[in-house]
């Protein structure tokens, strides 16, 4: 018995090592499991919920290391993510702000079709696994079937080292936001992958293609919620001490589907209450993102909270 046998989330993308240069310390790096989806997949583990991991890594010391890692927060690894030459890392430089950037070295290529059991009810995945070829039209491909039984929540964490053309990229990204139901998306991806477009009218046009829930974070200015049916809900920040970014938006992702899951707004069935969510939930959808990932910038790399540290 593993935890797909029962109702479960899903995430589906590349787990890596992050090798994350200090300001303060730049001779001294450290490591730490890393990757969008995955680290989505260890917020959920940690605040208790039943998730599993569809990725792509080595049978090597660092892929050993993921595999500790996630499973020491609950996370169950599938057992096709093994299959890789090498273990992918990321280079993470945090400038005197704590903010990221990144230089990838990476192997993006599952096994297709990645399988998707029909006991899962909420999806997720994003970031370079929608780009990466030919990982991405295998994540494109698993997001199709598995919206049949399952909630589709997306992320495209624009990362422009790796993905190239923007206007490129924003194409082969909607391709997924015209399968999602709750699309997560931070100001720098819009304005990277748009030229500066208006948030307002990108937003309003990811609705358009399909989403329910278009959720905005935008740094120290909070965040911004719209739904299909005309709900709007700004978030204002939270008097945080920043330590680091690196994560933060993937823990914000993994609130959002924690406060989902605890909703009940989880599988197919769900998609029809989602279209229709009224405002109160949206806030608590949102007051729940915002907690899980105010812990996760007050401390050192992607590390988000456990259940019990928050209130």
């Amino acid at each position: 018995m593993t935890v797909q046998s029962g109702p479960h989330i899903l995430a589906i993308g590349e787990a890596l090592i992050d090798v994350v240069i200090t300001h303060e310390q730049p001779d001294f790096p450290f490591e730490i499991p890393g990757g969008s989806p995955a680290n989505v997949a260890l917020t959920l583990g940690r605040l208790g919920r039943p998730v599993a991991l569809a990725t792509w890594f080595g049978a090597d010391t660092l892929g050993r290391l993921i595999d500790f890692h996630m499973n020491d927060s609950g996370v169950y690894v599938t057992p096709a993510s093994r299959g890789a030459s090498h273990t992918s890392t990321a280079l993470v430089r945090l400038d005197e702000n704590g903010a990221a950037s990144y230089t990838f070295d990476l192997e993006w290529a599952p096994t297709a079709p990645i399988e998707v059991p029909e006991t899962a009810q909420i999806i997720e995945a994003g970031s370079i696994s929608a780009i990466i070829e030919p990982g991405a039209s295998a994540v494109l491909d698993a997001l199709t079937r598995g919206r049949e039984h399952a909630l589709v929540c997306f992320d495209p964490n624009a990362r422009p080292s790796i993905m190239g053309d923007p206007s490129a990229a924003l194409a082969s990204l909607e391709r997924f936001i015209a399968l999602a139901d709750v699309v997560k998306v931070s100001d720098e991806d819009i304005e990277w992958l748009t030229g500066g477009a208006c948030i307002d009218e990108v937003v309003d046009r990811w609705l358009g293609m399909g989403p329910s829930l278009v959720v905005v974070t935008r740094g120290k200015h909070g965040s911004l919620a719209v739904t299909s049916s005309g709900v709007r809900f700004t978030k204002t920040p939270s008097d945080v001490k920043v330590v680091d970014t690196v994560g933060a938006g993937d823990s914000f992702m993994g609130g959002m589907i924690d406060a989902m899951w605890g909703m009940g707004l989880r599988g197919a069935d769900a998609r029809e209450a989602l279209r229709s969510l009224p405002e109160e939930q949206v806030r608590a959808i949102i007051d729940r993102a915002s907690a899980v990932s105010d812990v996760t910038v007050s401390r050192k790399g992607a590390n988000p909270p456990w259940a019990h540290e928050l209130s």
